[in-house]
């Protein structure tokens, strides 16, 4: 229990002195479409966390890239494109379902649907299997049974 709270404490308190106060926007639907951002994007040198919890100074410097478009009139989409166009898709936290990224989308449920074919298969193929009978002893062996039962 112990643990988990420190974890926690230390996982709070990055975040915390990631984002710098100076850094938010007088208009709260803006800020908050900026956050929105911060969190969908991935820092390019920290390569793990988002923009809003990394401490880098690439992500300082994406999250004021960020506020100044969003107050310069731009769209969600149009701040992500800006982005991809120069980092490339790996800048998004979740990558978009298009493009070459669909084989990636779409393989976690095409694996699904193949092991539930191969192991339907599996299963039909045991289930009609015919069982060999056993012949049983052989009228020799039967009667060599019998001598070492009398023994």
């Amino acid at each position: 229990m112990i643990r988990l709270a420190i974890a926690l404490w230390f996982a709070l308190s990055s975040i915390a002195l990631a984002f710098d106060p100076s850094e938010m926007l007088d208009d709260p639907a803006l800020e908050a479409r900026a956050r929105g951002l911060d969190h969908a994007m991935r820092c390019v040198v920290c390569q793990s966390e988002s923009v809003a919890s990394s401490n880098a100074q690439w992500a300082i410097d994406a999250r004021r890239v960020i506020r100044e478009q969003i107050v310069a009139g731009l769209t969600d989409t149009q701040v992500e494109d800006f982005f991809v166009e120069r980092y490339g898709e790996f800048v998004l936290m979740a990558p978009r379902a298009g493009g070459s990224n669909w084989l990636l989308w779409a393989a976690g449920p095409l694996m699904f649907l193949l092991a539930a074919g191969v192991g339907f298969g599996y299963l039909r193929g045991r289930a009609t299997e015919t069982a060999t009978a056993d012949p049983g002893l052989s009228a020799e062996e039967s009667k060599r049974l019998a001598e070492i039962l009398k023994d």
